[in-house]
């Protein structure tokens, strides 16, 4: 199992963080996107076909998988309470990688075990 706090530390770094209000769509299901978020306050649901599958919290990232290939989002992301999620895009996600090796070991493993959650949803 990863360490969410220690994943999102290289998300703290990052400036400006998004905050969005609970009942707040983050990004829907099939939609293109261009950043993966990390969860600084609050809770995230994330949802297939209108169900909510898993419950981000602090610490925790989403939404990787438009950074490493995936052309649309896998779920839908809604604020489940009032949240402040920090975010990379694809630039700042690479300079992660390189400056940091074990964020990318932890990224990826977090995500894989995401997606066999939501594959068993379906």
């Amino acid at each position: 199992m990863l360490e969410p706090l220690k994943t999102i530390t290289i998300f703290q770094k990052q400036p400006d963080p998004k905050v969005f209000s609970t009942g707040q769509v983050i990004f829907e299901e099939g939609r293109t996107g261009d950043c993966m978020y990390g969860v600084m306050e609050g809770e995230v649901n994330l949802l297939v076909n209108g169900k909510v599958v898993e419950t981000i919290t602090a610490g925790n990232v989403f939404g990787t998988g438009v950074l490493i290939g995936i052309k649309t989002r896998t779920y839908t992301a809604i604020a489940k309470t009032e949240c402040k999620l920090a975010y990379l895009d694809k630039k700042r996600f690479l300079f992660a990688v390189q400056e940091t090796p074990m964020f990318a070991l932890e990224v990826i493993g977090n995500y894989s075990q995401r997606l066999e959650r939501l594959r068993q949803e379906v």
